[in-house]
């Protein structure tokens, strides 16, 4: 069991390795607001991941994996999230430009809205999650214990694994705080971020369950 505990939490560490949205959300909120905003939104994640197990573990996250209208609904709301967390983003970097074309530091505006929540929900309104759930996890559970009991562990190791490679990311960025500070890097990352995660919100719509 404890081989199949290992094999598990290093397909869980590769999938959780693979950037995406989440990676981009904790980006634009770390360099625009700094870590702790970024360490709040890593923990948003990490308790929306924790919603998504209990609800597989209960059995309802099946549902709407297997609903084409509810996974369309989660989707098309995840995708506009998104895509609304980039426009901020780009606009952003477009008031910062204008309000300050010569300074040596960015005055920013901080993103709108609780960096908790901002986690939470980007993470809430991603199907893909629950799909994931209710269609690998379940393989990767060891033997020898019961199903509720497989599922419910192997939700910890992969909000353990998320904390601890998002966090670790934010904790990067911030060694590099005098570099990121930087109006035209943090114009640039704005800007960067912004269109990663219209990129992603787009992705997000019109992928199939």
């Amino acid at each position: 069991m404890v081989y199949e505990l290992l094999a598990a939490a290093g397909v869980l560490a590769l999938l959780t390795m693979v950037p995406g949205p989440d990676m981009a959300v904790v980006t634009r909120r770390a360099v625009a607001a700094g870590w702790r905003d970024g360490l709040r939104t890593v923990a948003g994640i990490t308790t929306g991941l924790l919603v998504w197990g209990v609800l597989s573990v209960a059995g309802l996250a099946a549902v709407l994996a297997a609903s084409a209208t509810a996974y369309t609904v989660v989707k098309l709301a995840g995708a506009a999230y998104l895509v609304l967390l980039g426009v901020q983003s780009l606009l952003a970097a477009r008031r910062s430009r204008q309000h300050d074309g010569t300074a040596a530091t960015a005055d920013l505006p901080p993103p709108s809205g609780h960096p908790w929540r901002t986690g939470l929900v980007s993470n809430v309104l991603n199907p893909k999650i629950a799909v994931f759930y209710t269609g690998l996890l379940p393989t990767l559970a060891p033997h020898g214990l019961s199903p509720h009991t497989g599922m419910s562990l192997l939700v910890l190791v992969h909000a353990v694994l998320t904390v601890v490679w998002l966090g670790g990311y934010v904790l990067l960025l911030a060694r590099a705080r005098a570099f990121f500070a930087r109006a035209t890097v943090r114009r640039a990352m704005e800007r960067i971020t912004g269109v990663v995660l219209i990129g992603f919100g787009v992705k997000v719509a019109t992928a199939q369950a």
